[in-house]
């Protein structure tokens, strides 16, 4: 791996603190990064054009419009192109890192939530063939990180865990030991359960932080984790909501741990082997 980790950061579908969360790349010496928003950043999921990135680091929710009326929310489907370029990208082992919202992405595209790991319902919409409601959210959470492998280079420098105090959602994860799909890196002590959360169809219906005649299962309490897609090294982080956040010295950390861990030769050789497997 280069002393440089060069990173096409994709944004746009969902807003955030521009400055505030540039200033966090902006900060590390060790990343060099390129910034292109949805849809333009469609055109460099191709293997050759991807050739001047080691890593994507994706803060975009592409595939949904909010519409302010009913429905609250339109789906798209990606452009077929677009289909064959990303999956052209997983093949060739191109390091993913996938931060807070981008769970939500494309909804109408099944694999997506494959490739990730789970996904964030702005609607009810079935999952690998289970129904489920749509998700809960709860912003400005102050709850404790703990760290369940201390030895992973994600979670390098952070000791046990962490306190910190960001946004949380309640979502489908495909956290089942029996297809060990994702591998657990860090987990919330938050009881994850419909009572603490609000209803994002709500949400996106002018009534936010409401939750009357909402209900969902109680979820999952993993905020990290790896996984392989195809030969892809994957992270998915879901802290990333704003501010206050950007500026955590722990959320900076283990934002630069997952870009150095998804270029990284030893991240490449794992997915590979557990793509092959």
């Amino acid at each position: 791996m280069a002393d440089v980790v060069r990173v096409l950061l994709v944004t746009k579908g969902h807003p955030f603190a521009r400055e505030a969360f540039f200033s966090v790349f902006d900060a590390d010496p060790g990343i060099e990064w390129t910034h292109v928003e949805q849809p333009a950043a469609q055109a460099l999921f191709d293997p050759d054009r991807a050739e001047g990135f080691d890593v994507f680091v994706m803060y975009d929710m592409p595939g949904i419009r909010f519409t302010g009326g009913d429905p609250p929310v339109l789906f798209s489907e990606p452009p077929p192109q677009y289909v064959d370029g990303f999956q052209a990208l997983l093949a060739a082992g191109k390091g993913m890192v996938f931060l807070h919202h981008a769970v939500a992405g494309w909804p109408a595209w099944p694999q997506y939530a494959e490739i990730i790991g789970g996904r964030f319902h702005y609607q009810p919409g079935t999952l690998r063939g289970i129904e489920y409601p749509d998700s809960g959210y709860r912003f400005d959470v102050t709850h404790r990180v703990e760290v369940l492998d201390r030895d992973h280079p994600i979670c390098a420098g952070v000791g046990d865990g962490f306190e910190i105090t960001d946004e949380l959602y309640l979502f489908a994860v495909f956290d089942s030991p029996v297809d060990e799909t994702v591998v657990p890196l860090m987990r919330s002590t938050y009881p994850f359960v419909a009572a603490n959360f609000s209803s994002a169809d709500l949400a996106i219906r002018a009534r936010r932080n409401e939750s009357d005649g909402w209900s969902h299962p109680p979820g999952s309490d993993l905020v990290a984790w790896v996984k392989n897609a195809a030969n892809s090294p994957v992270a998915y982080i879901q802290f990333g909501d704003g501010p206050a956040t950007y500026a955590d010295v722990n959320y900076r950390r283990v934002l630069a741990n997952a870009i150095r861990w998804a270029a990284s030769p030893d991240a490449h050789r794992w997915a590979k082997a557990r793509h092959h497997r």
